[in-house]
């Protein structure tokens, strides 16, 4: 006769979700931690961050923002009303119910996934894990991560996954700079191990934003389709940037081409060429779906093709500005150059993998002294190294430089005062496309 095993009732953590008297974790204060952390305590959840950098809990607990898409006065007054503490020490995770990672998941010096982050964050989360908890992850990974490897570690603790805690992924689909789609009102997808899982997830995000909540039958759905996502956009902007290369060669200009096809009302969608990919996601993950495609003897070669288009941008950018030099009989081995804008897109602080610091290094590599003006990044460390920026973008520091490089086409620059001023304008983002005046303009 075979046992059954019965799973515990759940009714109590159902109901705390419903009564918002659970108390949640976040772990991982940034770009996605933070403002998930903001969206619970306002929703009236005592909330509880985790990070492993003293100066972000610190900033937290004095209700000092450092992330852009959350409201300075939404994050003082959660604090001041003691909705959202931070702290250091997970022994802190004891008194959580429901518990969210939100950690890096980068590439290693190999270009291999590097999931370090959430298997130390779930190894710390272990000793306190209690029954009646819901642990989610949101930390964009391959599929198969929540149940191989995520699984196993919170099991270690005694507890079973399904029967005295669940398990769940949901992936974040935090877009830095949106001005219309923020965590608050962004649809959520959910997978759980069971089905039970994922309802009780599902709940906490129902109670918490103001979106549709996607329930999918797997954790490896919901890990699947975040990478479907940002490959989906890495295999766009690799065609267009290929086929940018190939209009230049043709003497064709593509901006125009595309704002024609976009006349068409179904069956295209515009992406954008541009100096390469940046961001913490976009550029990454395809990595992550590769590697894991190779356990079972796949290649990716389409997707890898073009991540092999975008990451040769910069170097291609850096060429591109060479002849342009070249042209007025300037080599750039000495020249001055101004980089406008040094974030992975527009209208944010975020530089993380951009493509615009590539572009720095490699015209730096061909001898040039490259100055930087961005109104969101006074200065950045990459590597080891610290580059300050221009505090101002003045006539002279345009007019001082033999060649200008558009790299991210942030809207507070006067592209119109740019132009008058510069001697010569590489244009890689489109960002001159209202100055009426083009003839020191080239176009990506």
């Amino acid at each position: 006769m075979f046992s059954v095993q019965q799973k515990t009732d759940i009714g109590e953590l159902k109901q705390k979700i419903l009564n918002k008297t659970a108390t949640l974790g976040v772990v991982g204060l940034g770009y996605v931690g933070l403002p998930l952390a903001v969206e619970k305590a306002k929703a009236g959840y005592k909330t509880i961050g985790f990070d492993i950098q003293e100066s972000r809990v610190d900033m937290v607990n004095k209700g000092i923002n450092y992330i852009g898409d959350v409201i300075n006065e939404d994050l003082e007054i959660i604090v001041d009303s003691g909705l959202l503490s931070a702290t250091t020490d997970f022994a802190h995770v004891a008194k959580s119910d429901c518990v969210c990672i939100c950690v890096p998941t980068p590439l290693d010096e190999h270009q291999q996934p590097d999931i370090s982050y959430v298997k130390t964050s779930a190894e710390s989360i272990v000793p306190y894990m209690h029954k009646e908890m819901l642990i989610v992850l949101e930390s964009t990974t391959y599929p198969g991560t929540t149940e191989e490897l995520l699984k196993p570690i919170l099991e270690s603790s005694g507890l079973k996954c399904g029967v005295d805690f669940y398990l769940a992924f949901s992936p974040e689909r935090v877009d830095p700079g949106n001005l219309i789609y923020k965590t608050k009102n962004t649809p959520k997808v959910v997978g759980g191990i069971t089905d039970e899982c994922t309802e009780v997830a599902a709940l906490l995000y129902e109670s918490i934003l103001e979106a549709p909540i996607h329930r999918v039958s797997s954790p490896a759905i919901a890990e699947m389709e975040k990478i479907l996502e940002n490959t989906y956009r890495n295999v766009n902007i690799g065609l267009v940037n290929e086929l940018a290369i190939l209009c230049h060669k043709m003497g064709i200009n593509f901006w125009e081409v595309i704002d024609a096809a976009k006349s068409k009302p179904y069956g295209f969608q515009a992406f954008y060429p541009g100096p390469g990919l940046g961001g913490h996601c976009i550029p990454l993950d395809p990595y992550y779906l590769s590697w894991k495609a190779r356990e079972y003897g796949f290649h990716t070669s389409m997707i890898e093709s073009s991540m092999m288009v975008n990451d040769r941008m910069p170097e291609y950018c850096a060429e591109r500005a060479s002849k342009i030099l070249n042209r007025y009989k300037k080599s750039i081995n000495g020249s001055k150059i101004l980089v406008l804008g040094v974030t992975y897109k527009q209208d944010i602080d975020d530089y993380r993998e951009s493509p615009a610091i590539r572009v720095i290094n490699e015209i730096e590599k061909l001898g040039a002294e490259v100055v930087y003006f961005d109104p969101f990044v006074k200065v950045y460390h990459e590597h080891g190294k610290v580059k300050k920026g221009e505090i101002e973008l003045t006539s002279e520091l345009i007019a001082g430089a033999d060649l200008v490089i558009i790299t991210t086409a942030h809207t507070k620059i006067d592209y119109s005062f740019v132009q008058q001023h510069a001697k010569m304008i590489f244009d890689t983002k489109n960002a001159m496309k209202i100055v009426m005046n083009r003839g020191n303009i080239e176009l990506l």
